[in-house]
């Protein structure tokens, strides 16, 4: 489909950079952020909270949802610096090219992140009947509904990594998109495979 303003005389409309992952070293997500920030390039590092116990006492810490992964939007024209950035081992690659993440994969997680709903790291799948948030912070995404035990939670995935986190959700804030699913809905040992891009899956 043409692009309406391009075509107009004298109007251009750049597309919009692409966002990519980068494979960083063990612990070194934080570092990769911060070095890759102030050199004045947009990164995305999502975060969740998780007790970790001490001796004496338990204390929240902040870790990386996708652990040695890194989001940067764009910036390929720089990637001598990005390559030279303490921490940084790759970009993750497909035919020997950077490998664009779709956006919307993107923004799912960032309103995954944002919302406010206890978030943290889960298998990364996709299976059984696809559903969408009818309302709240979440509203619109997409994903597969997956029944475990009672809890409910969504599953934002990442497929180019095989990564996924989970957030939890209640039950009745989904409605099943299109027609019926040929698996029904699936369970914890039970999970097949469907080609989709970004998954959300309400396991718990």
């Amino acid at each position: 489909m043409p692009n309406l303003l391009n075509d107009l005389p004298g109007v251009h409309v750049s597309p919009q950079p692409s966002w990519y992952a980068i494979y960083t070293r063990f612990r070194h997500e934080k570092t990769v952020a911060e070095i890759l920030t102030r050199k004045g390039l947009e990164i995305f590092l999502p975060l969740y909270e998780s007790p970790h116990r001490w001796k004496d006492r338990t204390k929240l810490v902040s870790l990386p949802l996708f652990p040695c992964y890194v989001f940067l939007k764009g910036g390929l024209d720089r990637r001598l610096d990005i390559m030279n950035t303490p921490g940084f081992h790759a970009l993750v690659s497909a035919a020997g090219q950077p490998a664009a993440i779709p956006p919307n994969e993107i923004e799912a997680i960032r309103r995954t992140v944002e919302s406010g709903a206890r978030v943290n790291p889960y298998p990364f799948m996709k299976c059984g009947d696809r559903v969408r948030v009818k309302f709240g912070p979440l509203t619109g995404v997409e994903g597969i509904l997956v029944r475990m035990k009672n809890l409910i939670r969504l599953v934002v995935s990442v497929e180019m990594l095989g990564k996924a986190v989970a957030v939890e959700v209640d039950a009745s804030v989904v409605e099943r998109v299109g027609g019926n699913s040929r698996h029904g809905f699936a369970t914890a040992t039970g999970l097949v495979s469907s080609p989709q891009g970004l998954n959300g899956i309400f396991a718990g």
